[in-house]
């Protein structure tokens, strides 16, 4: 047995097709497919079946991916260990956070941080996903919910307080009581959810929806079009030109912020560094 074929074993087992895990890996289709074939054939076993839907793992492959699976936590873990002993101040750390919160509060803070530790590279991905600390996908993660992994380390950063905007000198303010007649501009329908969501429809349940979105910013920019009523974070929509906050006689709820990472980075001296900075400037 190749242990290499085994990082494409679960990758295909995560992501359901071959196209799909030879993209995560950063390999041809071809490669992995052969390579795949090859573990089959050195355990003796078919591990998946393929339908059209894509690979879905067999009896054989369910018990190997629990193997495969604890070998890729161990190799993880040295690798987390190791590089929790740097205390160099050079180096890459990897960041997540949702798209607008890194735009609009952690850029600030990482041109500070390049400026003190220019040696130090620091990649911000931005998007819905929730990164894993554990598998090592993110250094730091930012999030709206609280982390529950045990080997996370985590901390309440700050509340952002969220705010009702319209455009400026809008004429088609919400009626008072129910908002008939309003357009509103909200969360996609997978995020419906949220609080923010859950409390606009809440407060003008007559309100018709004109656009959805999961990107703040892309919100914000149809609001200040004049495309309808949106919420919005403060911090993004008081410094939003063409905006304008108004007062439905209910603040709408607002959200606290939690950074985390792994507990076996913790001397990672680039990575103390970086989260002294931002707890400095953001914790509230």
């Amino acid at each position: 047995m190749e242990w290499s074929d085994l990082r494409i074993f679960l990758a295909v087992a995560r992501e359901g097709t071959l196209g799909a895990a030879a993209r995560k890996l950063g390999q041809s289709q071809p490669t992995m497919g052969r390579r795949l074939r090859a573990l089959e054939r050195s355990v003796g076993h078919t591990l998946f079946q393929r339908t059209g839907d894509g690979f879905v793992l067999t009896d054989e492959g369910s018990i190997v991916l629990s193997h495969a699976e604890r070998m890729e936590e161990e190799a993880l873990a040295f690798q987390r260990q190791l590089a929790g002993h740097e205390r160099q101040l050079e180096g890459m750390l990897r960041i997540s956070s949702s798209d607008w919160f890194g735009a609009h509060i952690l850029t600030p803070v990482l041109a500070e941080f390049a400026k003190a530790q220019p040696r130090v590279v620091v990649e911000l991905l931005t998007d819905a996903r929730l990164y894993s600390l554990p598998r090592r996908e993110a250094d730091m993660v930012f999030r709206i919910r609280p982390f529950d992994e045990a080997e996370v380390i985590s901390r309440r950063l700050m509340h952002i307080d969220y705010g009702v905007y319209v455009k400026s000198g809008s004429t088609s303010l919400p009626r008072q009581g129910d908002g008939k007649g309003t357009p509103l501009i909200t969360m996609d329908t997978a995020f419906g959810g949220m609080a923010d969501a859950v409390w606009l429809k809440r407060i003008l349940p007559n309100a018709h929806v004109v656009s959805r979105s999961n990107n703040r910013d892309v919100q914000a920019r149809l609001c200040a079009a004049g495309t309808g009523l949106a919420v919005l974070p403060r911090p993004l929509g008081d410094a939003l030109a063409g905006v304008e906050r108004i007062d439905l006689g209910e603040e709408p709820p607002g959200r606290d912020t939690y950074v985390g990472y792994h507990r076996d980075l913790k001397r990672l001296a680039r990575l103390r560094a970086l989260l002294d900075l931002v707890i400095e400037r953001l914790a509230d």
